[in-house]
C-alpha cells in the first residue's frame, strides 16, 4: 500500500479499509466494518474513490500472468475443459484491462510514382464573332 500512501496522505482507518479491501476481495462494507468504520460505508468509498480505482488497477496487473498461462493451458489442451469459453473471455478481458489485449493497427501506405508534372504553358485564345446571322432576343430575362 505504499505506492497509494504517497499520493495522498492516508489515516491509518483509510489505509486498513484499502488493505481489508484486498483481503476480502473487494468487499466494500466489509471492508469498511474491519477497519473500523460504522453506519454509511458509501462516505469512505466517495473519499477514497481514485485509490479504489488504482488498488483495482493493481489487482488486475497482478492477475494479468495468470490470465496469459490460462489462454496458453486452454490453447495447449487436448481434452475438454469445463467452463473453458468463460475462462478464455475473463483472461482476455484482463489481459485486455491491462493493455496487454489485441493491438488495433492502421497500415497506412502512399507510394508515389513519377514526379511533377509539368503543363503546358497557358496560351491566349481570342474570340471574334464571324459575320453571319444573329437573332436578337428583346425581352430575354435570365
Amino acid at each position: 500500500m505504499s505506492s497509494l500512501t504517497t499520493k495522498k496522505k492516508l489515516t491509518e482507518k483509510q489505509e486498513n479499509f484499502l488493505n481489508n479491501l484486498i483481503e476480502t476481495k473487494g468487499n466494500l462494507k466489509l471492508s469498511a466494518e474491519l477497519a473500523g468504520y460504522s453506519g454509511n460505508h458509501y462516505q469512505v468509498i466517495k473519499s477514497l474513490k481514485h485509490e479504489i480505482v488504482d488498488l483495482a488497477s493493481d489487482v488486475l496487473a497482478r492477475e494479468a500472468p495468470t490470465a496469459a498461462f490460462k489462454l496458453i493451458e486452454v490453447l495447449q489442451s487436448d481434452k475438454a475443459l469445463p467452463q473453458a469459453n468463460v475462462k478464455l473471455q475473463a483472461a482476455q478481458t484482463i489481459l485486455d484491462r491491462v493493455g496487454l489485449g489485441k493491438k488495433e493497427r492502421l497500415d497506412v501506405n502512399h507510394n508515389v510514382s513519377g514526379g511533377i508534372f509539368i503543363l503546358p504553358e497557358k496560351q491566349t485564345i481570342d474570340i471574334t464573332a464571324e459575320e453571319g446571322d444573329y437573332e436578337t432576343l428583346d425581352n430575354w430575362t435570365c
